[in-house]
């Protein structure tokens, strides 16, 4: 797999990633952020940064998830690893908030470490299987 076929899956990817998050913080999660987290929240989302941390989180999803499934030639295995990377990238921000964060909620942490889980599995899957079609 060249170069070329990891840009291609990237750009594949950003789309999958983003209608996967959206649904979820737009419309299911949407009141459960704005009820626990009002009190932290912004009016406006700062965009630059967030747009930088999906650019950056897609690319850590492929490298740590859908490659080594590619490799091994196996969903599974890029959907184990998905749910890997996405418990430990989110819990190391939700646990980091809890120890560093006044009212931080724990029911919050636990839930977005969940939802993180199942964002990467979905998105490494999806990936995976968009790489074997690329490939």
């Amino acid at each position: 797999m060249n170069p070329i076929f990891w840009l291609k899956l990237y750009l594949f990817t950003i789309p999958v990633f983003f209608a996967i998050d959206m649904i979820w913080l737009g419309f299911v999660a949407r009141n459960f952020y704005k009820t626990n987290l009002h009190h932290l929240l912004s009016p406006d989302v700062n965009w630059p940064a967030a747009f930088a941390f999906y650019f950056i989180y897609i690319a850590g999803i492929l490298l740590f998830a859908v490659r080594p499934g590619l490799e091994a030639q196996s969903l599974v295995r890029a959907c184990m690893f998905g749910a890997l990377f996405g418990f430990f990238t989110y819990a190391t921000y939700d646990l980091t908030n809890l120890a560093t964060l006044r009212d931080w909620p724990v029911l919050v942490a636990v839930v977005d470490i969940a939802w993180g889980m199942v964002l990467c599995t979905l998105v490494a899957g999806g990936s995976y299987l968009i790489g074997v079609r690329l490939n």
